[in-house]
């Protein structure tokens, strides 16, 4: 049994996971105390009340603390100015890995270190273990069916010791279960979908708002010999491997293999056009640095987006400019829609060795 003076901050977002990683702690014996972050939107908007009425109702019911945390600045400069500014620069962006990076184990765990909570409690699918062999601490996959160690690839050694992720073992219909054995007023409601901070809309639409764009800027299509083919409706309406909606058609199959925002085209070509011998990627974290040493090419798998299936790849990790790594992917065998933007996240078996961004494919 933990000793009741290990305190646990859960963030608590109103759902099922995060309601339920805080009663399996209040079991344990931890000092609990919940928080709601507010991401998005203005103050009394139907969903933010709900979320957080939700997150106030399990706290009371479990008899834990609960506070709510405004950090819609911090979002709103560091997810959604990103997002947006990478569709407008003809990339394919992840809000939901900024999010980890700079939100949940960015400010959160700061804020939980500063107010002397032990550890930082999520309702996330990934495992945490120390590694004795290894002497680290290691992110792991999970094999609950919902692994979501894809979007946690930025954690570092420090930040893992003080991170906790109390379903990791559970699928999430047992979860489900436990809420419902246990009582939790939540334990009926749907999980959430799409991207947090885009309702009711599509992403188009959401970002000409935003950025105040009354008309997209028209360009062309193009194949790979530069020939015209055709003009786009604005770069911010594709992403690569898309076939659908192109508004163009040549009798064939055509896909969106390239965007050059630069230039303003898009280009087009066949499915075999999609697949690419490795990549070049940016920004790269590194969290086990005994599995994945700079400069020493190693046989990993890798996963270039997070619903596709990991791909085995050589790769070397290298400094490119002042505390900088990037990193360079062979694929054994080619690999489709490699996508500028999109996060490669690497993997040893179950281990998760960290990831980067994808600037260019090879």
């Amino acid at each position: 049994m933990i000793s009741s003076k290990k305190k646990a901050l859960v963030l608590m977002s109103g759902g099922v996971d995060s309601s339920v990683s805080a009663l399996l702690l209040k079991k344990q014996g931890y000092d609990v105390t919940g928080v709601t972050m507010l991401l998005s939107g203005k103050s009394g908007d139907a969903s933010n009340e709900i979320n957080i009425k939700d997150a106030k109702l399990v706290a009371n019911f479990l008899n834990i603390r609960h506070i709510t945390i405004d950090l819609r600045n911090e979002f709103e400069n560091n997810v959604i100015e990103y997002f947006c500014k990478e569709y407008l620069k003809g990339r394919t962006p992840n809000p939901c890995v900024m999010c980890n990076k700079k939100i949940k184990f960015g400010y959160m765990l700061q804020f939980a270190k500063e107010n002397n909570f032990d550890l930082l409690a999520s309702g996330h699918y990934a495992k945490i273990r120390f590694n004795k062999t290894l002497d680290e601490w290691t992110l792991q996959k999970s094999d609950t069916g919902k692994d979501q160690s894809y979007v946690l690839y930025n954690l570092r050694q420090d930040d893992l010791k003080h991170i906790l992720f109390p379903i990791c073992e559970f699928k999430k219909a047992e979860v489900r279960k436990i809420a419902r054995e246990n009582g939790l007023p939540v334990s009926e409601k749907p999980e959430s979908q799409d991207v947090c901070f885009i309702k009711n809309c599509h992403h188009v639409d959401f970002i000409k708002k935003r950025c105040k764009l009354n008309d997209l800027k028209q360009g062309n299509f193009i194949n790979r010999n530069n020939t015209i083919l055709g003009i786009h409706s604005g770069i911010i309406k594709y992403t690569i491997g898309q076939h659908r909606g192109l508004g163009i058609g040549f009798g064939y199959p055509l896909y969106v293999t390239d965007i050059n925002a630069e230039e303003n085209t898009v280009t087009l070509g066949g499915k075999d056009d999609l697949f690419s011998n490795g990549l070049i990627a940016s920004n790269v974290n590194i969290i086990s640095r005994k599995l994945m040493p700079l400069s020493k090419e190693i046989k990993i798998t890798a996963k270039i987006r997070y619903k596709y299936k990991e791909t085995p790849c050589t790769t070397r990790i290298y400094e490119s400019g002042e505390k900088s790594l990037n990193a360079k992917l062979i694929f054994k065998d080619p690999v489709k829609s490699v996508t500028k933007g999109q996060s490669v996240v690497f993997y040893k078996d179950d281990i998760v060795l960290g990831g980067g961004i994808i600037e260019t494919k090879i």
